[in-house]
């Protein structure tokens, strides 16, 4: 019995200690991804969300533009930065960082495609305050047409830079992606997964292997920024990391895509490798959508490319 007992409370004493361990691990990790401090901000710069404060700027002067990121653990308003230096000379450019990205409140939350359908509409009714162009990138297009769909009188032109193909909108949580998001969301081991999937090495791959047509183009500040988002909330970036795993964040917007009237314009890189699916599956469900190629380009031409795709876009915004 008291063999029994020892070996209880040794077991306990070394889980403890080791809980404790990975809590530093993890706290440490987290504090020097960010030192850098290259996603500054400043306390006027939020709105007051009822789901948390959404970072945004505002810069410019003309008609608005929403510039919205893509939807992973990486993004920020950041990868907008040069292009936003081209629009402001004619346009009012509003640029957010999503909820659960960035410098936004990273709340321990499911965070579904409805979630951000809500979250753009709102920030258009109580910050823009009049019909608004919005510029997407990869994932975001969903819900901008979910949004656009629901509430047409917000919106004005719609520019989808990469968006997903409407079969991957339309994959559903399983059981398996169901536990996978359970144990992300844990409070230290869980925290140690997601800083392990989201290390250096692998924010490198995402650009080399995902984002840039021409993997010689990386800089080291898009490495750093893109490292330092996903570690912004001390590991609470792990909960959007769920919900992506976990398929909360799709929705299938055939719907709502065969009946939006908008202008709606698709660009995808040259360097996507199911360009030619995805504008396919778009134009079959709506014709009047407009669609250009963009030469030597991939998923981030706005980092790559900022004047290619700046001519590109002034053409349809200025139209």
């Amino acid at each position: 019995m008291k063999k029994h007992r020892y070996k209880l409370i040794t077991t306990g004493i070394l889980f403890t200690t080791a809980t404790a361990i990975i809590h530093f691990m993890n706290h440490l990790i987290s504090t020097t991804a960010i030192m850098k401090d290259l996603l500054k901000s400043t306390a006027s710069n939020y709105y007051n969300w009822r789901f948390g404060k959404i970072y945004y700027t505002k810069q410019g002067t003309g008609s608005p533009v929403l510039l919205i990121h893509d939807l992973t653990i990486y993004s920020s308003a950041y990868e907008w930065e040069a292009l936003v230096k081209q629009l402001e000379k004619n346009h009012t450019v509003y640029c957010i960082d999503l909820p659960g990205c960035g410098r936004s409140d990273k709340q321990h939350i499911t965070y579904t495609n409805y979630l951000y359908v809500q979250a753009i509409s709102d920030f258009i009714k109580n910050v823009i305050h009049e019909r608004t162009d919005v510029i997407t990138s990869g994932f975001s297009g969903s819900f901008t047409i979910l949004a656009c769909h629901n509430e047409n009188e917000l919106f004005r032109k719609i520019l989808m830079i990469n968006p997903p193909a409407l079969s991957q909108l339309n994959k559903i949580p399983t059981k398996r992606s169901k536990l996978y998001k359970s144990f992300l969301e844990l409070p230290v081991f869980g925290t140690l997964v997601y800083n392990m999937m989201v290390c250096q090495s692998n924010v490198q791959l995402a650009f080399t292997e995902d984002y840039l047509y021409n993997p010689f183009h990386i800089k080291a500040e898009w490495l750093d920024t893109y490292y330092e988002a996903a570690h912004k909330g001390m590991g609470s970036g792990r909960f959007l990391f769920s919900s992506l795993l976990g398929g909360y964040t799709n929705n299938n917007i055939v719907h709502a895509l065969k009946n939006i009237n908008n202008s709606i314009f698709i660009i995808e890189g040259e360097g996507e490798l199911t360009k030619c699916e995805v504008l396919s599956q778009y134009v079959e469900l709506n014709p009047a959508i407009e669609t250009y190629i963009l030469k030597e380009a991939k998923h981030l031409p706005q980092l790559e490319s900022p004047e290619q795709l700046f001519d590109c876009l002034s053409v349809f915004l200025d139209d």
